[in-house]
């Protein structure tokens, strides 16, 4: 196979709210705040070097540059800037020297991302638990080397870094250190520590006191643990607290939302404060007294009519009783890499309900191309809770359907569609808190991608981890949509790209087989720790990723699965005679079924509308209830064993094994 918060009138206590806040086209306050810190600190080295300024003026104002540069730099790290990631990556990259001038931007994203993903755990997994625990008296002083102890941390993880990110970060030492010795030769080194080393390194203690200590310390929950109490508001003085921390007084919003610009943390705040409250958010005041949920209430003189935010909701699935076709508009064309097309559907209102779908659905394609009917299954690729109807369709060589696509397709062109079915996706509750893992090479990612995407978006306590395989960065499918979704869930997604064409342009090269598999399960992903394995891509690599963890101990059941590309049919060599009873929109047929031909075979003959697609055991589309009789279902490569329990089978894998059989498509 092919692959809003609402107003509520109470808040529940898991699920986390719509900030209401996506990230801008161009965040023009932090570009400006760039800009502005290029100009003060440009006035005031120059003013130091030709006007004779003293030190004690020069060195606080390059600080406060140094100071103010690591938010544009912090935004960028969480593509918080820009909708375009070249905008965030250059500006990352030009401020970053401001910071810590032996640093790369990826090195310092990578080490800041792993603080949002493991905050308040130890030092070897949080980077910046050296400036938030320790004795009092080692504070400064930790506070002081917080750069040092990233070194260490970075060489400590450095194994799993990409070498092109390792080749950049080497670079940077090397002209930093030239630089250094290049002022120690030239009888220049104090006036470069004047206006810039000692200025910066004023700025990163203060920045690992205000940004570091001060939201975290004495809290003891982690960010898996309780991410509502990982970190906190100030309260109080915030006439000058917001200015002076640039908005971190309301750190627990940043770290509940990454992508959220940093100008922006107070406006969502008051969007879903009562929602906050209802989790038992963590909240001081200026002056460091701890305050209960009621007492910030009283604090604030909270309205009793406030709104109150409600998560995402659960989406319903299709509400059709069986797959049925429909013609549907092309609403929209996008063409992710050279060999692919997305094609996003208009629904219709009157169909709306019909094409709900859950995450890991797919629907089939029906069309007629010069007298060649064919039938074609493609995976649901955007999130169940956006609204979006589309699919990713990737050009195969002969491909009859994939050419047309990629080549004659426009928008206003009509397709029939097939009302969404499957059962890959799992299970999805706002309380739950479950670690997802995905293995996906080439276009299996489109049934991956909506699975992520939706259990990120209801589960706010669940955590994802998606293995993709490709064979270069330009041929590798939603390559923006997957880095701007892990920006947005910094903490609680991890994706980890396998190139088998591109040595040094990730930290993985070759195909995903069992050596790298294993490997990525000794070094980034313990088994133990995984509710549910989706696996999804060529038959060879499902196969392989599914020995690989059941010879790891991995219970069968957490294994999930969908092929594509399986041969069609059946070998007609197990069936017999049968009268075979097939019930399709309440209206019952009987057909006489030879021996060696399957149950859809029959239904085809009776009824034309009876549901399929790959016709190999793939997609279920085909999926109805045993009623009576018995079958043997050559393949099942779609339904799990509680589908098995309860009596339904693949009628396109199913020949008949008694003489009478009733099979049930809308049960």
């Amino acid at each position: 196979m092919n692959s809003a918060a609402a107003v509520a009138p109470t808040a529940p206590s898991t699920g986390l709210p719509d900030p209401g806040e996506p990230v801008p086209m161009l965040a023009k306050p932090t570009v400006a705040l760039f800009l502005g810190g290029l100009v003060v600190w440009g006035v005031s080295t120059w003013a130091g070097l030709a006007l004779g300024w003293p030190l004690w003026l020069v060195i606080p104002v390059n600080a406060a540059v140094s100071f103010t540069m690591f938010t544009v730099l912090h935004d960028a790290v969480h593509y918080s800037i820009s909708r375009r990631r070249w905008v965030n990556e250059l500006l990352g990259r030009l401020t970053v020297p401001f910071v810590v001038p032996y640093a790369s931007a990826p090195l310092f994203g990578f080490i800041h991302i792993e603080h949002h993903r493991n905050t308040n755990e130890e030092l070897d997994t949080d980077p910046d638990a050296w400036a938030t625990d320790g004795p009092w008296w080692q504070l400064p002083f930790r506070w002081v080397t917080i750069d040092f102890w990233y070194a260490c941390f970075y060489l400590k993880h450095i194994r799993g870094r990409s070498p092109r990110e390792l080749a950049e970060s080497g670079a940077i030492v090397a002209v930093f250190v030239a630089g250094v010795v290049a002022a120690a030769l030239t009888g220049t080194l104090w006036t470069v520590a004047v206006v810039y080393l000692i200025p910066a390194r004023i700025a990163l203690a203060a920045l690992a006191w205000w940004f570091d200590w001060l939201p975290h310390h004495g809290l003891e929950a982690t960010q898996r643990e309780n991410r509502y109490r990982a970190t906190r508001i100030r309260i109080g003085l915030e006439w000058l607290l917001t200015p002076a921390l640039l908005y971190q007084n309301y750190h627990l919003v940043h770290h509940l939302h990454p992508s959220i610009p940093f100008y922006r943390y107070i406006k969502a705040w008051k969007r879903n404060e009562e929602a906050y409250l209802e989790r038992d958010a963590a909240i001081r005041t200026a002056f460091g007294r701890e305050l209960t949920v009621e007492e910030y209430r009283v604090w604030r003189e909270l309205d009793s009519t406030l709104a109150r935010m409600r998560p995402v909701e659960v989406p319903a699935g299709s509400s059709a009783t069986h797959a049925e076709f429909h013609r549907l508009p092309v609403a929209a064309l996008d063409r992710p890499t050279e060999d692919s097309v997305v094609i996003t559907f208009a629904v219709p209102v009157e169909l709306a309900e019909l094409f709900r779908f859950e995450a890991g659905q797919h629907v089939t394609v029906r069309t007629d191309l010069g007298g060649r009917g064919v039938r074609r299954n493609y995976s649901i690729c955007a999130p169940a809770t956006g609204g979006s109807l589309r699919i990713a369709v990737k050009r195969i060589p002969h491909g009859v359907f994939s050419a047309h696509a990629a080549e004659r397709l426009q928008v206003g062109d009509e397709l029939e569609l097939m009302t969404p079915t499957g059962r890959f996706g799992p299970p999805l509750r706002p309380s739950q808190a479950k670690h997802y893992v995905a293995v996906a090479a080439g276009s299996g990612i489109t049934p991956i991608l909506s699975i992520l995407a939706t259990a990120l978006e209801i589960e706010s306590d669940s955590r994802c981890t998606l293995i993709y395989g490709n064979r270069t960065r330009s041929s590798t499918m939603f390559r923006e949509e997957l880095a701007d979704l892990e920006s947005r869930f910094s903490d609680r997604l991890e994706i980890m790209h396998v190139l088998s064409g591109a040595r040094g342009a990730s930290p993985y090269h070759g195909r995903i087989d069992a050596e790298l598999l294993n490997r990525l399960l000794a070094e980034r992903v313990r088994p133990a720790d995984v509710d549910h394995w989706y696996l999804c891509g060529p038959a060879g690599l499902v196969e392989t990723a599914r020995d690989t963890l059941l010879e790891r101990g991995v219970p069968a059941e957490r294994v999930h699965a969908e092929l594509f590309h399986v041969p069609a049919g059946t070998t007609g060599t197990t069936g017999v005679a049968s009268a075979v009873t097939v019930r399709l929109d309440g209206r019952e047929d009987v057909v006489q079924l030879p021996a060696g031909q399957s149950v859809l075979d029959g239904a085809l003959t009776v009824r034309s509308d009876a549901p399929y697609a790959c016709m190999g055991g793939a997609c279920g589309t085909c999926r109805a209830k045993l009623v009576s009789g018995t079958v043997d279902m050559e393949h099942n490569y779609a339904l799990g064993q509680a589908d098995l329990d309860a009596g339904y089978v693949l009628t396109c894998q199913s020949q008949p094994t008694s003489p009478e059989v009733a099979v049930d498509y809308d049960a």
